[in-house]
This record gives structure tokens, sequence and C-alpha cells, in this order.
């Protein structure tokens, strides 16, 4: 994860702001309580990985402010997809969209009918290209400097669940 926060952003952030990325991005170890995330292994290596939530949290790993456990409503509420990250040697080879695919199948089986994602700008093209649409740009502040994201969200009608 810290490779791919380090190497995959710097075409779209500059360096303060990779480094303050490091301070709310990350591993939320809930998501693998819970047993929502999920990952690509080659060859017994793990190349990428993601989570989807039924908790509040939009983003953030164990270390970033503004954590909220609460269970989501499916009926009502979004799961929020978080944590995708891929190595950058593995990068731009559809793992990153494969991980997205089989989180949104999961969110399905669980009752849920739509999905949110906090994306960096790095991640935007994907996310966009899998029908996913902005609903609101901000600055994460929480590091030495503010860093840009922005809240998608798409609908997951006509998703098969899967486990």
């Amino acid at each position: 994860m810290a490779r791919a926060i380090a190497e995959l952003q710097v075409a779209y952030l500059d360096g303060a702001q990779v480094a303050a990325s490091a301070t709310m991005m990350g591993l939320d170890t809930q998501l693998i309580a819970d047993g929502s995330y999920v990952v690509a292994e080659i060859d017994g290596r793990i190349v990428a990985g993601g989570g989807w939530s039924k908790r509040a949290t939009s983003y953030g790993g164990d270390h970033s402010p503004g954590r909220d456990a609460r269970l989501l409503d499916p009926d009502t509420e979004a799961t929020r997809i978080r944590a995708m990250y891929t190595d950058p040697d593995f990068a731009r080879r559809g793992l990153g969209r494969a991980v997205l695919r089989a989180c949104e199948a999961r969110a399905v089986a669980a009752g849920f009918h739509a999905a949110e994602l906090v994306a960096t700008l790095a991640g935007e093209p994907l996310y966009a290209a899998e029908g996913y649409a902005v609903v609101e740009r901000f600055d994460d502040t929480n590091g030495a400097v503010p860093v840009p994201l922005l809240r998608m969200r798409k609908a997951l009608a006509g998703i098969a669940g899967g486990g």
C-alpha cells in the first residue's frame, strides 16, 4: 500500500501532497475483521486489494481521523468501497477493476443497492470507467497540505451478487 500511495499518485499530486496522503490513506483493519477485504494474488504475492464496507467510514486507515464504525442500512445507504490499492509493478493490468467488481458483487449479495467511494485523482479514471459519478470534490486537510479527493457514487442495479 505504501508503494501504491507513493508511486501511483506522482502524476497527479506534488511531493508534499503525496507525503500528506500517507496521513489519511492505508488499510482499515475493520475491513479484514468484517471479512470484506478482497485481494488478488499472483504466485502467492498480493498484488491488489480493496474492500467493501457495511460501516459508515468513508476512507482512511486505522490511523486516520474521522472513522465511524456505525453499521449502514443497505436499503437506504450505500456500501463504502474502501482501501483500493494495486502494487505499482502490476498497475494497469485490470487487477484493480477485478477487485472492484468483486467488492461490488459481494456488497450486492449483502443487500446494498448503491456504492460510494472516496477516490484519489489517480483512481478517478478507473472508477469513472466503471460507472461511478463524481458527487463531490473536496480536500482532505488532515495532513501538512490539502490533498484533493472525490466522492463518487454508483447504483449497483444489474450487478449479480457473488461470494
